[in-house]
């Protein structure tokens, strides 16, 4: 009978008579859930939070210091490839150059040397120029003189041959040369 009589109390939560003591224990238990809280808990929550939040913040500031420097690098790569480029153009102008220089100066020593040797070509030309009419008379004056001596069979007067190998000579000088 007695858990009939349990039973047919309901609940004594609701129960207006537990009331009292109800509120008294929930008032206590959230005051030390409260102070618990507040004191100890999440004072040591905060501070984790702030220490999260300061390293947070000084890795992101590092980060950033980092990025400064590497783009800072970057410049600083990019600066010593373009100097390095004009650098290669500069040594590059200044063997071509030289070259051309020395090629101009080679040229200018064989145009030297091709002159002299035309100009000694030329002279050697106009010297066997000049010559040859005198070797050809001469030549023309003993074979004249050697056939004629081979066909008569006798000596004939050289001064005699030489007037007439001039006149012949002179005739067909003043037709080349065209006087």
């Amino acid at each position: 009978m007695e858990a009939f009589a349990a039973e047919s109390g309901g609940m004594p939560q609701l129960n207006p008579e537990f009331w009292v003591s109800q509120i008294f224990w929930l008032i206590i238990t959230f005051g030390i859930l409260y102070v618990v809280l507040s004191k100890l808990i999440l004072p040591k929550i905060s501070a984790n939070l702030e220490t999260r939040k300061s390293q947070i913040l000084e890795n992101i500031e590092a980060a950033e210091k980092k990025r400064e420097e590497s783009e800072q690098k970057i410049e600083e790569y990019e600066k010593v490839v373009h100097d390095s480029k004009n650098e290669a153009k500069n040594y590059f102008k200044q063997a071509r150059e030289k070259v051309l220089k020395d090629i101009g100066v080679k040229k200018e020593a064989l145009d030297k040397e091709i002159d002299e040797e035309v100009n000694k070509a030329e002279i050697e030309i106009k010297t066997f120029r000049d010559n040859a009419p005198e070797k050809i008379k001469k030549i023309a004056e003993e074979t004249s003189s050697d056939l004629l001596q081979q066909l008569i069979g006798a000596e004939v007067n050289s001064s005699s041959i030489s007037a007439i190998v001039e006149d012949l000579s002179r005739k067909k000088m003043d037709e080349y040369y065209g006087n």
